[in-house]
């Protein structure tokens, strides 16, 4: 058994760099084109100077609700736990600045509605600044 073709005749064999040479040319382009890029991000920019103190920001008013859901706003308390008693208590605290941030700290065993009542008086008073305090989990190993 002969396997070999008779005679010294060879295919000639190529290898098509057709695709090659489209990948180098995309990658030449993306190069040229992040290359003239990075010149326009090299602004020297000299800022004019100012004196004088940016506004503070404002003291965060503090409602604060007991477990049994007694409302207290800056550590002052409210007459009752009604939605009107408690919006004026804010409205008064706040001064009628509508952008005075608020922080909401309720005792872990305060009911539910409690607390949504205090967010129902900060949105009709359109107060939006609106956080929650809380204590940080300890690691359990």
């Amino acid at each position: 058994m002969n396997f070999r073709r008779s005679g010294s005749r060879r295919d000639n064999m190529e290898i098509n760099v057709t695709s090659m040479i489209d990948v180098l040319l995309i990658l030449l382009i993306f190069f040229i084109l992040t290359t003239t890029f990075s010149h326009q991000s090299n602004l020297k920019i000299t800022l004019p100077q100012a004196h004088g103190e940016g506004e503070a920001p404002p003291k965060p008013l503090e409602v604060a609700i007991d477990a049994v859901g007694n409302y207290f706003v800056n550590e002052k308390p409210v007459i009752n736990t009604q939605l009107a008693t408690l919006r004026k208590a804010i409205e008064t605290e706040a001064g009628g600045n509508r952008e005075q941030p608020i922080v909401i700290s309720a005792d872990r065993e305060t009911p539910h509605q409690s607390v949504i009542r205090a967010l129902d008086a900060a949105s009709q008073l359109g107060l939006t600044h609106i956080t929650f305090a809380a204590e940080g989990l300890e690691e359990e190993q």
